[in-house]
């Protein structure tokens, strides 16, 4: 007597329904209400940012929902800045007395806040899951911040360590405590992905990557000593050569970052459960770097268009007298004018490439990776019960806090 076959895991490819110029709409009004309001509408812009992706955002035929509010988030990060205030102020006053005596001797506090920042991003990431659900059942997150932020120093110290080379399983280590944390409902989450295997799929370019910066220092040594004699200065076609295989450099590294990111995306992806619930992804790595490419393009065509306004600003100044640029050294100092011109034209440029980083960076990007996903076994997810549990929002109070929340 044969055994029975089991019936094969149910797939379903995820889809997004967000509109792009929707979302730009949205983050260029947010923009304008944070100049309005002195940064303050922040919070109630990554609430609508969150809502309107989860919104877009279809696995199994049903949306996810972000259920958070911007005062939650105003009322973390007043909570979060009335408890960092006073470490700022005595990790500066300590500092100061401490770097008199002896050189470092602030490190261990430096240390602390790194710490703190890895407190910071656990704490968020369970704050935005205690606010996601789907199918009208929100997801959990439980275990420790803190025991998560030494985990993460003692990885981090040793990727330093290693050049790079323990990532992988720096990656595989904390992605596993976060997921056997997670929770939908009562379904455990977990995580297979292995370290080895990421370091497989990306072990090429931390090679050509290491290769690239030795070649390159190589490079910029015999720049500097390319003058003839002793203390002379390199010739200016050497100069020139140093400055173009610097740019150069960065240009090659957006190919690098897209390939490395689309490697991790779907390293990720395939490692996370839910339950019995899975996913692959076929994230398309050119794909990545064409959206990183767009994002540069955009933000050089903004910098040159602000630089020709602020031009053509300051010269309307001078045309009608308003600013004499000849007395700018004057002892009188600048003219007020033109200090709210300079100012003014620094916070707009600050408030675009904002806007083109929260479409670039964030919604195209979670488009990108969404599209890609197939599920497997969303019929596990069906008989779910629910759990009460919640969360504050003083994990993402303390993110804002070190100004590394990402949206």
């Amino acid at each position: 007597m044969h055994d029975p076959v089991a019936p094969p895991l149910q797939e379903e490819r995820a889809r997004f329904t967000g509109e792009d110029a929707e979302f730009r709409r949205l983050v260029t009004k947010g923009a304008l209400l944070e100049l309005a309001t002195a940064g303050f509408y922040r919070f109630w812009l990554a609430t609508r940012i969150r809502q309107h992706l989860w919104g877009a955002t279809i696995l199994g035929g049903d949306p996810l929902e972000y259920l958070g509010t911007g005062r939650e988030l105003l009322y973390g990060f007043l909570f979060a800045l009335a408890i960092l205030a006073p470490i700022y102020i005595a990790y500066l006053l300590l500092g100061l007395a401490a770097e008199s005596y002896k050189a470092f001797a602030s490190l261990p506090l430096v240390l602390f806040f790194i710490a703190f920042g890895q407190f910071a991003l656990y704490r968020a990431r369970r704050y935005r899951l205690h606010r996601t659900a789907w199918r009208g059942l929100r997801f959990g997150m439980g275990g420790s911040g803190w025991a998560y932020s030494w985990r993460a120093m003692l990885w981090g110290a040793a990727v330093i360590a290693t050049l790079g080379l323990a990532l992988p399983w720096a990656a595989a280590a904390l992605e596993r405590y976060k997921m056997r944390n997670t929770l939908y409902g009562d379904l455990q989450g977990s995580f297979v992905g292995r370290g080895w295997d990421f370091f497989k799929r990306g072990s090429w370019i931390w090679l050509v990557g290491v290769v690239g910066v030795v070649l390159w220092i190589v490079l910029l040594g015999g720049v500097a000593n390319s003058g003839e004699g002793h203390g002379a200065k390199p010739h200016a076609g050497a100069a020139a050569l140093g400055g173009l295989s610097m740019l150069v450099l960065g240009l090659v590294a957006v190919f690098f970052y897209g390939a490395y990111k689309a490697i991790q995306w779907r390293w990720w992806v395939e490692g996370v459960r839910i339950g019995n619930v899975g996913a692959t992804s076929d994230l398309r790595t050119w794909a990545l770097i064409g959206n990183y490419w767009k994002f540069i393009g955009w933000a050089v065509l903004t910098l040159l268009l602000g630089v020709a306004l602020l031009a053509g600003v300051s010269f309307a100044l001078a045309h009608f007298g308003v600013v004499n640029f000849d007395a700018l050294g004057s002892k009188s100092g600048p003219h007020p004018a033109f200090i709210a011109t300079i100012i003014g034209w620094y916070l707009l440029l600050l408030l675009a490439m904002g806007v083109l980083w929260r479409i670039y960076f964030v919604q195209r990007v979670w488009k990108l990776v969404i599209l890609s996903l197939t599920l497997h076994g969303l019929d596990a997810a069906r008989e779910v019960k629910a759990r009460e549990t919640t969360a504050d929002a003083i994990g993402e109070g303390l993110m804002d806090s070190f100004d590394i929340a990402g949206f």
